[in-house]
């Protein structure tokens, strides 16, 4: 899988479970099922880390969460993307692009709410450490975020 890396995919902002800003602190964009699909079979569940874009915008650091988030108990597969960065509104209906670059663990239940937000907040400490090494520092100039949106 991660001979695969880096992978990107890009689609519309939807509204997911509504748990990420609200219950866990800790804001996701959320790509539609139909993006979810479309990603190689081959990409584990599990959390992801790289860069994004929302509006061919700045492209920022990421962490992502690909998979069934067995806390919850989800019966779809979902793409749960933290964005590094403090939009300050809304990104329902937006086109978020993401590059996936790198693998920090796989998918993993949790006793409590608290250890699940302990376990998200070490994630984005890791992925910002490893998205600093040259090697995925240039994806952040990647073609494929100045390519112009159409609908991915």
């Amino acid at each position: 899988m991660l001979d695969q890396l880096p992978i990107c995919a890009c689609g519309e902002i939807v509204r997911g479970f509504g748990r990420g800003s609200k219950e866990l602190g800790i804001p996701t964009a959320n790509l539609a099922h139909e993006v979810v699909k479309s990603l190689p079979a081959a990409l584990h569940t599990g959390v992801y880390y790289g860069w994004a874009s929302v509006n061919n915008g700045d492209v920022h650091k990421m962490v992502l969460s690909v998979g069934w988030n067995p806390f919850y108990n989800n019966k779809e597969k979902s793409v749960e993307t933290h964005i590094m960065h403090n939009y300050n509104c809304d990104l329902y209906g937006q086109m978020l692009k993401i590059c996936i670059t790198g693998y920090l663990r796989p998918e993993q239940n949790f006793d409590s709410v608290e250890a699940l937000i302990a376990v998200i907040k070490s994630d984005i400490e890791k992925a910002k450490t490893m998205l600093e090494t040259l090697e995925h520092k240039k994806l952040q100039e990647a073609q494929f975020f100045s390519e112009e949106i159409k609908k991915c």
